[in-house]
């Protein structure tokens, strides 16, 4: 096992990306789920983001000298499976408690357009929320921003979460959060019905080729299981 681990197939001779790679498209057809095997699988936090960057010096200097964040580790590497990767650059900023910010720099190479940053909720959905653990720490970040010259949003609540937003070089999304509290049982069943609704409501608008509505669709959907699932618990 030990042996297997720390070996990389070769990937000499593989078509595209994804077989050099070793994975799929993710296409569902076929794969079985977690309760017909019984092995509950579980993950363990956060180990590292990673995103493109075109901008090596820009984004040292913010990741490192801006916000401060050490750089850790680095890694060099020439191109590897099939034609057309480049030389890279791979390195990475410390994120706090074992997790890192990490960045791909490839050698020779100029950002694509379809990775143009877009001022759009699609885009900005992209981004990873960094934890802080009290409200005094979420406002140092926000005024000790502000004073180095990064523009940051407002604060955001948005129910169990405070956030503050802003963005790095590339364009990309950076969340600092903070949690308002932890998450109950009745959160694990309200989430549990407003995803059935949710699927529900999107599996009826595909057969009736149409796109979901509106949330109000999913509201109602979801009325009528909380009452189901109301009665179910009284028994």
């Amino acid at each position: 096992m030990t042996e297997k681990l720390a070996t990389r197939d070769d990937a000499s001779s593989a078509k595209s990306f994804n077989e050099a790679m070793g994975i799929g498209t993710g296409d569902l057809a076929g794969v079985r789920h977690a309760v017909d095997d019984g092995i509950q699988l579980a993950l363990h936090g956060v180990d590292h983001t990673a995103r493109p960057t075109w901008k090596l010096n820009e984004t040292v200097e913010f990741y490192r000298d801006v916000l401060g964040l050490p750089l850790v580790h680095a890694i060099t590497a020439r191109g590897w499976g099939p034609p057309g990767h480049h030389d890279f650059l791979h390195f990475f900023f410390d994120a706090g408690k074992g997790a890192t910010i990490a960045f791909f720099y490839y050698i020779g190479s100029e950002r694509p357009e379809k990775y143009t940053p877009e001022g759009h909720h699609f885009y900005f959905a992209t981004h990873t929320a960094w934890a802080v653990d009290s409200e005094e720490e979420l406002v140092s970040w926000k005024e000790t921003l502000e004073k180095r010259g990064v523009q940051v949003s407002p604060y955001t609540r948005h129910e169990i979460l405070e956030s503050i937003y802003f963005t790095d070089p590339n364009g990309y999304p950076v969340e600092i959060t903070r949690r308002l509290r932890e998450t109950q049982e009745i959160d694990e069943v309200d989430a549990r019905l407003t995803m059935q609704a949710a699927m529900e409501v999107e599996s009826e608008a595909r057969a009736a080729s149409r796109l979901m509505e509106d949330i109000d669709a999913v509201w109602r959907r979801k009325a009528k299981l909380v009452d189901t699932y109301k009665k179910e618990d009284a028994k």
